[in-house]
């Protein structure tokens, strides 16, 4: 039993020494021993050769394609004056009564429709579809296609829960840990510039670990427009590793609602040595003051970017929704930045309604890897007469184009929400203005 007891340590050592030697110390400083290179290399042949076994199999099935739309409804992208205009090129304007006839009925019949086939809303937040199967059980039922795949798929299994979890688990407790320890430490010293040095520090090291922790592959773009001091950096959200993703490569001031448990721990640690942004759950419904803290830390150039998903959901890394116009009316530096992850190697989208954190967490930790483009676009200034809706817009529209993702008008907050009556009543106010023939917009607020 001794001989068991001493191999078993023997074997812990060994393993804790590979762990902290080829992967934590080269994470800590930025670079890597090519293991996490070699292990994409392989990965992405193994799923090329899979994919062309399942094509010669079913060669008679049409693949799927993954797109944002399914393609039951071909959309016409105008207007509702111009699509109503088209529909009475072939009626006569009345002298009186106003511009109105009956036939308009038939586009309101099939808008409605088009919308109940295919909502552009709810399709957003369900994990999008792959072109190919890509051997993870969850984005498709395994059917029996070769002996070979098979084998595979079973190795594949056995390689993600056996071997990379148990290593990705680990590393992502010793990343968190490190943070608390390290962030508390900092905490004590004075506040003076080596303290916000080391806090930034400790922050981009443990984050790194924990990018490690999900065998994350980034690629920075545009690296000369990142965030700086005393601006709010604003980006589209699949996931909350969005984080992690971000301040894998620089430091950022967090904002967000105070937790209890272990997420409040981490936020008590985090608070101590960098000036993070945390409010209690009745301050966040004060605009005013949640308005005035933002504004005090922009203003203050020595503090670190904020960091702000504006969607304020996760949405399924195939569009952006809209942007709550908070973060845009305190008139700072907006610095853009895009996120586009590859869903090939696992579905970083989190559905927040059907997974809780810690299953989220789980099924990422037994994907093959976490692979992703990260783009930094210029500053952007809200400019002479744009108010704060209108440069959210402006903002989302460029994140949006960069990172190949669908532009939508839609409120994030439909996830679990009904539509809001102004939404209802600036339609009906659009159509009879075209009715009465006023010029005005009829939009509300």
């Amino acid at each position: 039993m001794e001989d068991f007891w001493s191999g078993a340590l023997w074997v812990m050592k060994i393993w804790l020494y590979l762990i902290v030697s080829l992967i934590m110390i080269p994470a800590m400083f930025g670079f890597s021993l090519g293991i996490s290179e070699t292990y994409m290399s392989i990965l992405v042949k193994t799923l090329e050769w899979a994919t062309l076994n399942i094509q010669e199999a079913k060669t008679d099935e049409q693949t799927l394609k993954g797109s944002a739309s399914n393609g039951l409804i071909q959309r016409e992208d105008g207007s509702m004056e111009k699509e109503l205009e088209e529909l009475r090129r072939s009626r006569p304007k009345p002298s009186v009564g106003g511009d109105f006839t009956l036939s308009d009925c038939f586009y309101f019949n099939r808008r409605g429709i088009e919308s109940i086939v295919e909502d552009e809303v709810t399709q957003r937040f369900t994990s999008e579809e792959l072109v190919s199967w890509n051997l993870l059980t969850r984005t498709n039922d395994f059917q029996y296609i070769s002996l070979k795949l098979t084998l595979v798929y079973g190795i594949g299994i056995f390689l993600r829960y056996c071997i990379l979890a148990p290593l990705r688990i680990a590393l992502a407790c010793i990343g968190l840990t490190w943070l608390v320890i390290g962030t508390s430490a900092v905490g004590l010293l004075p506040n003076l510039r080596i303290k916000f040095w080391l806090s930034e520090q400790v922050h981009v090291m443990c984050y790194r670990i924990c990018a490690r922790g999900l065998s994350a592959t980034i690629r920075y773009h545009n690296r000369e427009n990142k965030p700086q001091k005393g601006g709010i950096c604003v980006a589209n959200h699949t996931s909350p590793i969005d984080i992690v993703i971000l301040c894998n490569d620089s430091c950022y001031a967090m904002v967000g609602q105070v937790h209890g448990g272990l997420m409040g721990v981490i936020q008590r640690a985090m608070v101590r040595s960098c000036p993070h942004v945390w409010f209690e759950r009745a301050e966040m419904k004060d605009r005013h003051l949640v308005t005035k803290r933002l504004t005090d830390h922009v203003n203050d150039k020595t503090k670190l970017p904020i960091l702000i998903f504006p969607e304020g959901t996760c949405v399924n890394n195939t569009s952006v929704m809209m942007f709550k116009k908070g973060s845009f009316e305190i008139g700072a530096t907006i610095y853009p930045v895009a996120i586009k992850y590859d869903p090939k190697f696992g579905d970083a989208f989190w559905n927040s309604s059907k997974y809780s954190m810690v299953s989220y967490l789980l099924r990422m930790m037994t994907s093959w890897a976490l692979v992703c483009n990260v783009w930094y676009l210029p500053a952007m200034h809200q400019q002479e007469g744009e108010d704060a809706v209108q440069f959210a817009n402006r903002v989302k529209s460029a994140i949006a184009h960069q990172g190949g993702l669908v532009d939508l008008q839609w409120d994030g907050g439909l996830k679990r929400a009904k539509v809001k009556e102004s939404f209802k009543e600036q339609q009906q106010k659009q159509y009879s203005s075209m009715v009465v023939g006023d010029d005005s917009s009829g939009h509300s607020d």
